[in-house]
């Protein structure tokens, strides 16, 4: 009895290790000619499908359209895929890999050792297109090295060195970098990063450039800067490079050192340059009028001159001692307010053709009357011209020619010319001062020219036109 049991067990036993052996051949058939089980390629699920199967899958993911080249300037450029008739195919890797996997041992993928493979397409494209499009670049069609210059020029901002034997496009090594990141199916490339630029050997020639432009830099680097007022003039390359000593063929002079040499002279003359610039005394000025047009006035007392002779002998030493620093330059006559603009917010405006005076304090108009000036029938009309304000008095006695008129206030602007009260006067303003006006001065309402005299600063600028 025992025996029987013992042996339909060994029976049955029997048929169920057949009937596995004979499933996992069956599997091991099936898998022949497809993936294994638990084979994953690039994401897609593959077990039991052919390499077309699957290669059609993995096509559907290439979605690649092309490279962009970025050159050292920002600059891009394309290589698109489809003008080089790009093309993918995953054949090659697929079959491959399936000739790896062996479908006796495919229970071995049930540990995940198939699992998360990834391959890279074939990729196939018109090499020639590819080459015309990449030859098109621009980078490409520079200066070979042999014309490349190293060389010393002059422009507005001073001297310069033109050296284009630096940071230069390798372009052998430009062209595989393309065609590497093309093929690898990159989206950008970056020439900069890839390393493609480089520096090319010198010439003794253009060492010797090379040098003297280090010696010129250090000439050229000077940090003095003149202050009028508000406004900044620097020193700069552009000044300082005209300081250079020339000899007759216009080459540079050293001294026994080996240093260049500065020319005093022209050190002077820019001084002039500078003075003609900001001296301002006796300028024509172009003036914003109360009655809301620009006019031009020129002459005067008022205004800012340089004191030349000083300024030459501070620029030169301090530019040969190397100083930086911001200099206010020393002056033999100064206006209200340094600069270009001297008049600036507060100042008197005379309008003789309307026959107005205003006082203008910080830009607010603070005093409005209508004036008499000098009586133009006999030739003594106020003369025209940007003063100022040099002195103030009281209780002064004006004396001419054949008159003595006593005044309260008395504000003189250019030489005997001033503004005063007038109590000889019961009218201002129209055309009176075209045939009873003043014998040159600006007589103007007693209550009007008392507030003036109170609110004006000596200094004020007085600007007189018609």
């Amino acid at each position: 009895m025992r025996k029987n049991v013992i042996k339909g067990m060994c029976i049955g036993f029997s048929i169920v290790l057949l009937s596995i052996a004979a499933m996992y051949l069956g599997l091991a058939l099936y898998y022949g000619k497809s993936f294994s089980y638990g084979t994953w390629i690039n994401g897609v699920y593959c077990t039991g499908k052919s390499i077309r199967e699957v290669n059609d899958e993995l096509l559907k993911q290439c979605d690649y359209t092309g490279l962009t080249i970025i050159d050292c300037d920002g600059k891009s450029y394309a290589v698109s895929a489809e003008d080089t008739g790009l093309s993918f195919d995953f054949t090659e890797g697929l079959s491959l890999y399936l000739k790896k996997q062996n479908p006796y041992l495919w229970i071995e993928n049930l540990f995940g050792e198939s699992k998360g493979k990834t391959f890279q397409p074939v990729a196939d494209y018109d090499a020639g297109a590819y080459e015309r499009i990449v030859n098109s670049f621009f980078f490409f069609h520079g200066k070979t090295p042999e014309q490349r210059k190293v060389e010393i020029l002059k422009g507005d901002a001073g001297y310069y060195l033109l050296d284009e034997r630096t940071h230069i496009l390798n372009e052998q090594k430009t062209k595989e970098a393309i065609k590497n990141a093309f093929e690898n199916f990159e989206d950008v490339l970056d020439l900069e990063a890839a390393g493609c630029y480089e520096n090319l050997p010198l010439t003794k020639e253009m060492q010797e450039q090379v040098s003297l432009w280090q010696k010129l830099s250090a000439y050229q680097d000077c940090g003095i800067v003149y202050l009028f007022g508000e406004e900044r003039y620097p020193i700069d390359a552009g000044v300082v490079s005209g300081f250079l000593k020339l000899d007759e063929n216009g080459d540079f002079v050293f001294d026994e050192q080996g240093n260049l040499c500065t020319d005093e002279e022209k050190v002077y003359a820019f001084v002039d340059q500078l003075a003609d610039q900001y001296d301002t005394v006796g300028a024509a000025r172009r003036f914003h009028a109360t009655r809301g047009e620009i006019v031009n006035v020129e002459g005067g007392i008022y205004g800012n001159k340089l004191d030349r002779k000083a300024e030459k002998e501070y620029l030169l030493s301090a530019f040969l001692a190397h100083k930086r620093e911001d200099h206010e330059p020393v002056y033999l006559q100064t206006a209200f307010k340094q600069g270009q603009d001297d008049i600036g917010d507060t100042y008197i405006e005379v309008d003789m053709t309307n026959q107005m005076m205003y006082y203008y304090e910080k830009g607010e108009l603070k005093i409005e009357t209508p004036v008499v000036t000098g009586n133009t029938k006999l030739r003594r009309g106020t003369p025209t011209g940007t003063n100022y304000v040099y002195k103030k008095q009281t209780n002064r006695v004006l004396r001419g020619e054949g008159y003595a008129s006593p005044v309260k206030y008395w504000i003189p602007v250019k030489g005997a010319v001033g503004i005063h009260d007038a109590s000889w006067r019961s009218e201002y303003g129209g055309e009176i001062y075209k045939t009873n006006g003043s014998h040159g001065c600006i007589n103007t309402p007693l209550d009007e020219v008392s507030k003036l005299y109170d609110m004006v600063e000596i200094g004020t600028p007085c600007v007189m036109f018609y």
